[in-house]
């Protein structure tokens, strides 16, 4: 039993850590309202939840002593914590995990509560060992039966609260769910609109530059921000109640702490001292895991309390249509029925009916409540708002001798402009100018730190980049392909063959080939992204495959295709023969995997065209000659498939599945601030002459040069 207790520590300390990096998280991306990404509701968090609250569970063992009971109720205010946190993660599923997760929960939390209540009933949640020593009357005479029957009876008294506060917890989840149904599509519909109207305005400015960049990013990053489910949710009425919940349910863990404090030594279990440990861990997971809930109380306060928000009976009764539509759906749709039976298809339809409308009422009584409880956090800081704004006008009193400075300048039409990108559920209300000023911040930092981590290695091997003449140079109609019919190339695959010739080539310095491998492999990251991003068919797909699997052979291991490139290198002494080299090894390879085969028909295709392209010069160029010809191609090709960055940022601000927005778009913002500089260095050499559709291809390139072999 004590190792089972040491177990059920472990879980604690587990679920207390994930609440505490969710809180670090939110702080160092200055997302205060606390989002869920470590501690989510999920199968695993389940299971570890169920391991962490064994003891409340516990019916069969005695725990008689002062702090196996304290451990007791330390658990249940331990769940009241952990459901607070889980809350906004509801808004990351998917309609079916929803549904999953709550009813996992329903099952944990009823099971719990009536364990518990048994406990209550039976007198295991009590300290009927010590009622006799408890009710004596006091050695000066006066009666203290009253006080000791209290004293006795709070571990009762304190469960019962608990089972309360975990039942509306429990509700509380049920009707966000509903709420998050009907809010998903709200946000989404208006989120489509308005990306399909920023989409029109990028194609209509035509090339898009870094300034144009930063402003679509920023706008996408609006329009992520404000319609993020999790967002929402957070600044909805039940998470403040939650919110409320969860400091009650702290603050009575305190004062049962306080009490029993001289008690901390008097377990009497067969856990032994692990009790002490589970309650140590789980009263630190309830102090820590109550900040986020508090902070999440105030979320209201992303809206302009002090102008936009109407304090009157109105406000705080109205249930707004997307907390009930789901149910009113669900109501007037038809239910797929087995049976052939009309009168029974008519009871089922008008029992459903009834269940739906009571469920519909019930929802507006807890929406009502809710926001009756969110009232008590509102009404704090809105007297703290109005202490500030009142120390604000007196402070100049004291500093500038009396003069009291005024700005009346407005600030209405600073942030007209991003203002339109703001998506809510209500069409009256608006989002603060503080908090629309703060999303616009937070993006610009994203920018400003990626600018600091800029792919140095990949700029110096673009300074030399004078046009696009060598990504035709590689390429020829005069070859025949070695496997297949219709020979496709793709950059990875055709930067990653060049890269192989020129890294064998002997007497080259070690520093160069460094060099060049850390170039290509920087640039690599965003020709990837390039291609993932448009050549998504099978067929370039496994091209690039085979690419991923060819440069770690040959940046890694020096090989290609299992042979070694020294050992090549060896064999031979002219530019030519290393050509000639690759080329036979690529014909005469005779593996049957896929990757090899497409690996061998690029180097084949490649050789080949390269020797074609010199003719009878090929005798006279030296191995420097070719190296600077191989990196100077390489180089080209480099430039041209990055010609696609703009494009690639763009997209990448748009994801279809509402979740994913927010990571979407802080991908594109990352990967903006990483290639600002090589965006601007290739802003005025793109071939106009290519249209969008035809850059993301170097077949498209390839045929381009080859008609305009001056270009």
């Amino acid at each position: 039993m004590l190792w089972i207790g040491i177990y059920i520590a472990l879980a604690s300390l587990l679920c207390t850590l994930a609440m505490v990096a969710d809180l670090v998280h939110g702080i160092r991306n200055k997302k205060l309202w606390f989002p869920c990404k470590f501690f989510t509701l999920n199968a695993a968090s389940l299971a570890v939840i169920a391991v962490a609250i064994k003891l409340p569970m516990d019916l069969n063992n005695l725990m008689p002593g002062y702090m196996d009971q304290d451990v007791k109720i330390g658990s249940l205010a331990f769940m009241c914590t952990m459901m607070a946190n889980l809350l906004p993660s509801l808004a990351t599923m998917d309609n079916k995990e929803l549904l999953t997760n709550i009813i996992a929960l329903g099952v944990l939390v009823i099971t719990l509560v009536v364990n518990v209540f048994i406990q209550i009933k039976t007198g295991l949640l009590s300290l009927h060992k010590y009622q006799d020593k408890l009710f004596k009357t006091a050695s000066d005479g006066k009666d203290q039966s009253t006080n000791m029957y209290v004293y006795a009876h709070r571990y009762g008294i304190a469960a019962t609260f608990y089972l309360g506060m975990l039942l509306m917890l429990l509700i509380i989840y049920a009707c966000s769910s509903i709420a998050i149904l009907k809010s998903k599509q709200i946000l989404d519909s208006k989120y489509k609109g308005c990306h399909e109207t920023t989409l029109k305005n990028l194609e209509s400015v035509g090339s898009l530059t870094v300034e144009k960049l930063k402003h679509h990013v920023r706008s996408h990053w609006i329009m992520a921000g404000s319609s993020s489910p999790q967002f929402v949710t957070v600044c909805s009425a039940t998470t403040s109640a939650s919110g409320v919940i969860c400091v009650c349910s702290a603050a009575l863990a305190v004062l049962l702490v306080h009490l029993t404090i001289g008690y901390l030594r008097d377990y009497k279990s067969d856990y032994k001292w692990s009790t002490l440990v589970i309650f140590i861990t789980q009263f630190i997971g309830v102090i820590l895991g109550t900040i986020a809930p508090l902070v999440r109380c105030f979320a209201n306060l992303s809206f302009d309390l002090s102008n936009k928000w109407k304090w009157n009976h109105m406000n705080v009764f109205k249930v707004e249509s997307y907390w009930t539509q789901k149910l009113c759906d669900w109501k007037h749709s038809i239910i797929p029925f087995s049976i052939s039976s009309r009168k029974s298809k008519i009871i089922i339809q008008k029992l459903v009916s009834v269940i739906l409308s009571v469920c519909v009422e019930f929802q507006k009584i807890v929406v009502v409540a809710c926001k009756m409880i969110a009232l008590i956090p509102m009404f704090l800081m809105i007297s703290v708002l109005y202490c500030t704004r009142c120390w604000k006008r007196m402070k100049p009193m004291f500093t500038y001798g009396g003069i009291i400075l005024v700005n009346t300048r407005e600030h209405g039409d600073m942030f007209a402009d991003l203002r339109k990108y703001v998506l809510t559920l209500e069409e009256d209300v608006e989002l603060a100018e503080r908090t629309l000023k703060y999303i616009t911040k937070s993006v610009n930092v994203v920018i400003r730190k990626a600018e600091m981590q800029q792919p140095n290695n990949l700029l110096k091997l673009l300074e030399g980049f004078n046009g696009f003449k060598g990504v035709g140079e590689y390429d020829s109609l005069h070859v025949a392909p070695l496997h297949s019919k219709d020979h496709l190339n793709c950059w990875s695959l055709t930067l990653v063959t060049l890269t192989t010739i020129a890294v064998s080539l002997p007497t080259i310095p070690q520093k160069v080939i460094d060099g060049l491998l850390s170039s290509v492999s920087e640039g690599l990251v965003y020709v990837t992204l390039v291609e993932e991003t448009f050549n998504a068919r099978q067929e370039y797909v496994s091209m690039q495959k085979a690419a991923k699997v060819l440069w770690l052979q040959v940046e890694v291991y020096h090989k290609w295709l299992g042979n070694e490139l020294m050992e090549l290198a060896t064999h031979v002494k002219t530019a030519k023969q290393i050509l000639e080299c690759f080329r036979d090894a690529a014909e005469n390879m005779t593996s049957e995997v896929e990757s090899s085969k497409i690996c061998a028909n690029s180097m084949y295709h490649t050789t080949k065209a390269i020797l074609y392209s010199y003719h009878a010069t090929i005798d006279m160029v030296s191995k420097q000659e070719l190296f600077n010809e191989l990196s100077s191609m390489i180089t080209d090709i480099l430039a041209a498939c990055l010609t696609n960055l703009p494009q690639v940022v763009a997209k990448k601000c748009h994801t279809e599945v509402i979740e994913k927005r927010e990571a979407g778009v802080l991908a594109a913002a990352h990967l903006l601030g990483e290639t600002m500089q090589i965006i601007n260095t290739l802003q005025d050499h793109q071939i106009r002459s290519l249209n969008t559709d035809e850059m993301p291809f170097v077949d498209k390139w390839c045929a381009y040069h080859v008609n305009h072999p001056f270009a």
